[in-house]
C-alpha cells in the first residue's frame, strides 16, 4: 500500500492536487475549482482525481450534480508514518522533523501576544479588516499574494464608522512577510479562497494555520448602500470568527487539539453566515 500510494504522489501533477486538497484541509472542494486552482483540463484532472481516489489518498463525496473531494487525511499520516518508521525504524535523528515536536504545548509563548498573518489576494479589503479587528488582543498582520493593491475606500470607511483607528493600514504584500527579518507567525489565516489555493513557501515555527473564506464585499454591485451592506456583512463574519478564536484557552491546548479548534471555528461560523 505504501508504495503503491507513493508511486500515485511521484507524479508531479497528481502531487499539486493532493497538495491543493491539504492546503484546503479540511474543505471540500468542487472539481472545478481544483481545475481552475491548478489550470488543468476538465479530463486530465478527472483522471488524476480518480487516482488518488482509488489509492485512498484523498476522498468524494457527491453534492447534487457535483464532486466533492477532500484529502484523507488518516491516509496522510499512513504514508509519513510508513516512511518513518520503516525507513528510519522510528529515529527522529535519521528522519526529521521530529514528530513530537508537532503537537507540543505551546503554553511557553502565553507570556506574549501571538502573532498573527490575515493572508488575500489583494489585501485591500477582508485580510485589512481581520487584522483591524484583532489587533486590540494579539499582533496582528495582514498581506496579499498579488504584488500591488491599495486600499478599498469602502473598508476604510467601514472601518472608521466602527471606531476603529486606520491610521497605520497599509496594504503589504506577503513577501514582506517571508524574509528573514519579518516577525515569525504563530498562526496563518487564509481569508479568501484564491490566496488558500496557491501554493507559498513554508512557514518558519510550523504557524497554526486555518482557512476562514469569506465572499469578496469588493466584488459587490448594485447602489453604494448596497456596496456598504456587503462590507459590515464582511465584518461581522470575521468577527465571530476572530471572537471566537481569542476566547480560546490557548495554555491548555496543544498544537493538535488548537488545529482542531481553528478548523472547527471556520467551518461553524461559516454554516451560521
Amino acid at each position: 500500500m505504501l508504495t503503491d500510494r507513493l508511486a500515485i504522489l511521484s507524479h508531479p501533477q497528481r502531487m499539486a492536487v493532493f497538495r491543493l486538497l491539504m492546503r484546503r484541509c479540511p474543505d471540500e472542494l468542487p472539481a472545478g475549482e481544483i481545475t481552475e486552482a491548478l489550470q488543468l483540463k476538465a479530463s486530465t484532472a478527472s483522471v488524476y482525481l480518480s487516482a488518488l481516489t482509488q489509492a485512498g489518498l484523498i476522498s468524494q463525496r457527491r453534492d447534487g450534480t457535483r464532486m466533492l473531494y477532500a484529502v484523507n487525511l488518516d491516509a496522510a499520516r499512513e504514508v509519513v508514518t510508513g516512511l518513518f518508521v520503516d525507513c528510519c525504524r522510528g529515529r527522529a535523528d535519521l528522519c526529521p522533523p521530529q514528530f513530537s515536536d508537532l503537537l507540543t504545548s505551546i503554553s511557553s509563548k502565553t507570556d506574549k501576544k501571538f502573532n498573527v498573518l490575515f493572508v488575500c489576494t489583494g489585501n485591500s479589503a477582508r485580510s485589512i479588516i481581520a487584522e483591524t479587528i484583532l489587533r486590540d488582543k494579539f499582533v496582528a498582520y495582514s498581506a496579499g499574494t498579488a504584488h500591488r493593491s491599495e486600499l478599498n475606500p469602502f473598508a476604510v470607511e467601514m472601518l472608521t464608522s466602527k471606531g476603529h483607528d486606520v491610521s497605520l493600514l497599509r496594504s503589504k504584500n506577503i513577501m514582506e512577510f517571508q524574509g528573514a527579518d519579518a516577525p515569525r507567525m504563530d498562526f496563518i489565516f487564509t481569508v479568501c479562497d484564491r490566496a488558500a489555493n496557491e501554493e507559498c513557501p513554508t512557514w518558519p515555527g510550523q504557524p497554526v494555520s486555518g482557512h476562514w473564506g469569506i465572499p469578496d464585499p469588493v466584488k459587490a454591485t448594485g447602489t453604494n448602500a448596497e456596496k456598504r451592506l456587503a462590507f459590515h456583512q464582511t465584518y461581522g463574519a470575521l468577527h465571530n470568527r476572530i471572537m471566537a478564536f481569542s476566547e480560546l484557552s490557548f495554555e491548555n491546548l496543544d498544537r493538535g487539539s488548537l488545529q482542531q479548534h481553528v478548523d472547527d471555528i471556520g467551518n461553524e461560523t461559516a454554516k451560521e453566515e
